[in-house]
């Protein structure tokens, strides 16, 4: 049976948030809301939690998680950035959006894409999200809360409970999510292409913007 917190969306409580971390770092899969979409996270690193989120999500192990970065310092420790990425980076987050870059030995060889080494990295701006990734001191893996046939994420939090509370630690209720994933930047080659048009404008990243 899962725990569920309701949490202010835009001052989260910090004795909640303490008690999420610790449920993170004890191998917890947890539900929280991001400025995209609610989403499934886990601790780095976390092979069985890792492995829970699949089975939900009903995953193959080609699918890739996102890690979910406070700020852009963090992010680079896991990805390898460029001057012209660290440019369309530093003016798109934090922000709705994943990007696909180059992942660094910092990157559990379980997120990597098999072939490229690549991996989804994001910033998000939510207020309930970013307290809980400086509580964590780290960044979260993570996918979209979309479930097996559906093509949305779920986004009514008492829904979320009703369906999934014998499969998750911890639901953290910020209120009605939104129904778009992230826009996904591909920002490996020389010029960013756009892999999935979600709530984040896709405008700034075509066309060489």
């Amino acid at each position: 049976m899962s725990q569920f917190f309701q949490v202010h969306p835009e001052n989260p409580q910090a004795r909640l948030i303490k008690q999420a971390v610790e449920i993170i770092k004890a191998g917890g899969v947890i539900i929280y809301p991001t400025d995209s979409s609610y989403a499934l996270g886990c601790h780095i690193g976390d092979k069985s939690a890792v492995e829970r989120i699949r089975r939900l999500r009903q995953l193959d192990d080609k699918h890739n998680f996102t890690l979910v970065c406070r700020d852009l310092s963090q992010l680079g420790l896991f990805a390898k950035v460029d001057t012209g990425a660290f440019r369309l980076l530093k003016g798109h987050t934090p922000g709705p959006y994943t990007f696909i870059l180059s992942a660094t030995r910092e990157v559990p060889r379980m997120l990597l894409h098999p072939k490229r080494r690549t991996i989804g990295l994001r910033v998000p701006s939510h207020p309930i999200a970013q307290a809980l990734l400086e509580a964590l001191g780290g960044p979260l893996m993570s996918v979209s809360l979309i479930l097996p046939g559906e093509d949305v994420p779920m986004s009514d939090p008492h829904e979320m409970r009703q369906v999934l509370e014998h499969q998750v630690d911890l639901i953290l209720d910020g209120g009605f999510g939104g129904l778009e994933a992230s826009t996904v930047v591909n920002l490996v080659d020389d010029e960013p292409e756009i892999v999935r048009v979600g709530c984040g404008d896709p405008t700034p990243f075509v066309g060489g913007a």
